[in-house]
């Protein structure tokens, strides 16, 4: 099995611009699978009216570096003009899958 390395963006949005930013963010990431060979897959997940996460599965570490640069352990990919959205800075995690056998 390869490993898939999954990165999970959360973003805390202000409740009366969820809508502006869903839109921004999708609209920004839908060119990513073109721009990043090592993106397998992505994902948006919304739980309105103050959670998006940005859900991304990538192939290699050395992918992550070509996307978020070398310090994407612990440092977020922030668009422009993104921070006014937001009620606090965006948090970044990743995890690896476990057999479940």
């Amino acid at each position: 099995m390869t490993t898939v390395i999954v990165r999970v963006s959360e973003a805390r949005v202000r409740p009366e611009r969820f809508d502006a930013f869903h839109d921004m963010i999708v609209s920004a990431v839908r060119g990513f699978p073109g721009r990043y060979p090592g993106l397998v897959d992505h994902e948006v997940l919304l739980a309105p009216p103050h959670s998006l996460l940005y859900v991304s599965r990538w192939r290699s570490e050395q992918d992550l570096v070509d996307y978020a640069g070398e310090h994407w352990r612990d440092q977020p990919v922030v668009l422009p003009g993104e921070d006014e959205y937001l009620v606090v800075p965006l948090q970044v995690r990743h995890f690896t899958h476990a057999p479940l056998s």
